[in-house]
């Protein structure tokens, strides 16, 4: 039997979210999975259906999600559902849905130089399943994410901040989480903040880490 991946994507066109789905639903495919793509929140409204997945992955950024959809998600995730996802089709999602942000481990605030800074990724896990095989430091040339995060995620991967100017620069340097994992109730949760557009998805080491880390967000690392 299939093991079952739902991806929901839509919100901010900016971030190219049908473009994202395509290359993580195909990605899934690769490895086995059963994938059904929506693009309506109102895919999360089968409360059964979300808990008898292995996996969700989220594509959503600044939208507004109900109540009972809210609800449902995070139900399936607490009773071991995975959910993975990267950039601000997780961690920017549902701004005011502070459940959410409890559950992913982290929400955008800003992206100091915008889009076009140059930055390096360091991994401080490369003994992780979902490091495996991923450069130990590789460049990006994207948004540089800066986060707020949960003390307690398990971090994969960091970003040397400040690269661009801006009101943080006077706190001196210090390393931002790009990377990580964590659990809400028996779910796994996956992050990775790369991804602004498809073509950052789709380079080598970011694509590396999202395939990876949804298989391990499913439990399904025997797949890789």
């Amino acid at each position: 039997m299939a093991e079952k991946a739902l991806i929901v994507w839509g919100g901010w066109d900016g971030h190219e979210p049908d473009k994202v789905a395509a290359i993580c639903s195909r990605a899934l495919t690769e490895h086995g999975f059963e994938v059904e793509v929506s693009d309506t929140l109102d895919a999360f409204l089968d409360a059964d259906k979300l808990k008898s997945l292995q996996l969700i992955v989220p594509i959503w950024t600044m939208g507004r999600i109900t109540g009972d959809q809210l609800g449902n998600v995070c139900a399936a995730v607490r009773e071991g559902t995975g959910i993975a996802g990267c950039h601000g089709g997780m961690c920017d999602s549902f701004r005011e849905a502070t459940e959410w942000q409890f559950m992913t481990g982290g929400q955008w605030v800003s992206h100091p130089g915008n889009d076009g800074t140059n930055y390096t990724v360091r991994l401080t896990d490369t003994s992780h399943f979902i490091t495996e095989g991923v450069e130990t430091e590789f460049a990006v040339c994207s948004e540089q994410y800066y986060l707020h995060t949960d003390p307690s995620n398990h971090v994969l991967g960091v970003t040397r901040f400040p690269v661009a100017d801006g009101p943080h620069v006077p706190n001196g340097e210090f390393d931002m989480p790009v990377v990580w994992t964590r659990f809400y109730g028996r779910g796994r949760v996956f992050y990775s903040s790369l991804g602004h557009h498809a073509n950052i998805v789709a380079q080598p080491n970011p694509l590396r880490l999202m395939t990876r880390g949804m298989l391990w967000a499913a439990c399904r690392e025997q797949l890789a």
